[in-house]
């Protein structure tokens, strides 16, 4: 069996499970080396090497990836920040080891503005109406709210305010979910706009699905459709998060979608992908340069935004479900010979358990929050026991989790588990996924009751039954 070792930069329970994904791999003997946020439990178990870079500087990385150059084969990133700070320039010019995410220059995230308009330019008809209030455009402020009440006037006060630079989902503030008030829309701004260019665009009505596409820089290959649920609470409540959880259902599309819907986006990204790629090939854009968030309307698509990297947790389900070898896929990247990728039809559902400050939980549901609990350790046995009921359809990802010198697990500040069920619908895959979620004890952690709920995919399905009829 041929050796190959793999350098994987990781976050989360997103990296956790590309771990899990290249340690199942059949051809090839994996040794990892991971450049870690955390010492996340799952990572330290897996990995030949581990090291903990609480910021992920690239500097540090290329330093970990440099004093293992000789057992490293290729590198693959997970999270944005690295990716848009140049880590895959830095190690392919010096260390000549392959990275398996865009360069700097295709990180399209790193700057809403040009993304927008470079969006208009190539499919005006998948973008919303915007307008880009830049800080160097203005003497006073008089002048910027001036302009802004103009806009707003002409879009009936429904936007979304959304800043240039990346806040991980965070900084975008919608009406009707983050202010009601045209006083809190410009307080929102101005909190963005102080420091740097906003945009503010129309607010476009429907449902949400992430789009995801490995890239060789020649061929895109699409991956089935997911649900993202951002907000924090149950009933997409509360603030926006980096995704609560997700669903994957049979086959390629959502319960919600048309098949029209899932090729108008295939279209869209193409034309994207054609446009960045120039004639024949552009290995730049090795990876996942296309993590699409859509918005079902009533006429089809449109795009909210993209990334450059995988979803955490969107590429959770998919890499779970992965019929081809991960090992295979990547060197297939590498070589621009991805054509195909073969994926269980399986229905997935992931959901996250947090910590009792994430999202803001202790300040609003102060009386369900068990304090007493608050900083014990958390007890992944009984969750992870449950493959002895459901083999391999039953997934734990240790995410925002760091084995202490106490040699026991602890939640950080961000999201501390993911548990993923899998099945031959979303219900069933839902029900393995809730029953793993409630088996972690420990460290006062909570999670959202409705990811994949049949209510919630049947309202989505309601939703865009009324918007069709509209359109």
């Amino acid at each position: 069996m041929e050796r190959v070792g793999i350098l994987v930069v990781s976050y989360g329970s997103r990296e956790a499970a590309m771990v899990d994904a290249f340690t199942r791999s059949q051809e090839y003997r994996v040794e990892l080396y991971i450049a870690d946020r955390q010492k996340n439990p799952f990572n330290v178990r897996k990995a030949k090497e581990h090291v903990v870079i609480p910021d992920l500087n690239v500097e540090a990385i290329y330093r970990f990836a440099e004093k293992n150059r000789d057992r490293i084969d290729f590198g693959i990133v997970g999270p944005e920040k690295p990716i848009i700070e140049g880590i895959r320039n830095l190690i392919e010019d010096n260390l000549r080891i392959p990275m398996i995410c865009p360069t700097k220059e295709y990180a399209l995230e790193r700057s809403k503005v040009m993304q927008r308009r470079l969006f208009q330019e190539i499919v005006p008809e998948a973008n919303p109406r915007f307008k880009v209030f830049d800080p160097n455009d203005y003497r006073d402020l008089s002048d910027v709210k001036r302009d802004l009440f103009k806009w707003l006037d002409e879009l009936d006060n429904k936007v979304a305010v959304k800043p240039d630079a990346p806040a991980a989902g965070k900084g975008v503030g919608v009406w009707g979910d983050h202010f009601n008030t045209r006083e809190e829309i410009l307080e929102h701004f101005l909190a963005n706009f102080k420091v740097g260019p906003v945009i503010v665009e129309e607010k476009i009505e429907g449902e949400e699905s992430s789009f995801q596409a490995f890239c060789d820089g020649k061929h895109i290959i699409p991956l089935p459709e997911t649900r993202d649920y951002k907000r924090a609470f149950d009933g997409d409540k509360g603030p926006n998060t980096g995704g609560m959880g997700t669903y994957k259902d049979k086959g390629s599309i959502l319960p919600f979608m048309r098949i029209e819907d899932w090729e108008e986006e295939k279209r869209i990204v193409k034309k994207i992908f054609e446009k960045l790629k120039g004639g024949g090939s552009n290995p730049c854009l090795r990876g996942m340069p296309f993590y699409e968030a859509f918005i079902h309307t009533g006429k089809g698509p449109m795009i909210l935004e993209n990334n450059s990297r995988p979803g955490d947790p969107e590429i959770i389900p998919i890499l779970a479900l992965l019929k081809d070898d991960f090992v295979d896929i990547c060197y297939r990247m590498i070589e621009g010979t991805l054509t195909r990728i073969d994926i269980d039809e399986k229905a997935a559902v992931l959901i996250y358990k947090v910590p009792p400050k994430y999202g803001g939980y202790i300040d609003a549901f102060p009386h369900l929050v068990n304090r007493d609990e608050i900083g014990t350790p958390v007890i992944l046995d009984d969750a992870e026991k449950l493959s002895s009921k459901y083999g391999d359809s039953i997934r734990v990802y240790p995410g925002s989790m760091e084995i202490r010198e106490d040699g026991r697990t602890y939640a950080l500040s961000s999201r501390a588990v993911g548990v993923l069920g899998i099945a031959d619908d979303i219900q069933s895959a839902r029900e393995i996924a809730v029953e793993g979620i409630k088996a972690i004890r420990g460290g006062a952690l909570w999670y959202r009751t409705d990811i994949a709920s049949k209510e919630h995919i049947e309202r989505s399905i309601r939703h865009m039954e009324e918007l069709r009829k509209r359109a």
